[in-house]
């Protein structure tokens, strides 16, 4: 990138230079010639007022700028409340669905742990069973039945 300064015109007078603006060969002094002092007053408070209204609109343009930051900060400010409210919102939506599907499940649990039977079904089953088993083995002792009966692991031993 090229320097700025090098796109500005060298002005005359602007830096002093250690070589004199006159070349040595030259037997004639360099002449001054003195500033006006009528038309320079003028133009410089002409230029102040042109500078108190260049910094009158940069005064204007910052507090627009400023009204346009704080409009935005604010603006941002309203997106946050509504993004904290709607996480909030969407967090007991997502409580509530997590409690209605506890909620199903618990159901269903019970639902199943109903079906099942109760403890004095259980022990009427198991009475049944008992009796039962004495019944057969009486009835397969008379009958004579043994035949039918696996052999004891011991009495196969002794044979």
């Amino acid at each position: 990138m090229a320097d700025a300064s090098q796109d500005i015109p060298a002005r005359q007078g602007f830096v002093p230079s250690a070589t004199p603006a006159v070349p040595p060969s030259s037997t004639v002094p360099p002449v001054a010639s003195p500033p006006a002092p009528a038309a320079a007053a003028p133009i410089t408070s002409l230029s102040a007022n042109q500078l108190f209204d260049q910094l009158a609109r940069i005064e204007d343009k910052a507090s627009r700028i400023e009204d346009k930051y704080a409009r935005s900060e604010a603006l941002l400010s309203r997106v946050e409340d509504k993004v904290d409210g709607a996480t909030g919102r969407m967090n007991e939506a997502a409580r509530q669905a997590d409690l209605a599907a506890l909620r199903n499940e618990v159901r269903g649990l019970g639902e199943r742990t109903r079906r099942l039977p109760g403890t004095g079904a259980l022990v009427l089953t198991a009475v049944i069973t008992a009796v039962l088993t004495v019944v057969l083995m009486v009835a397969v002792q008379r009958l004579n039945l043994d035949g039918l009966l696996p052999p004891k692991a011991n009495a196969a031993a002794l044979r």
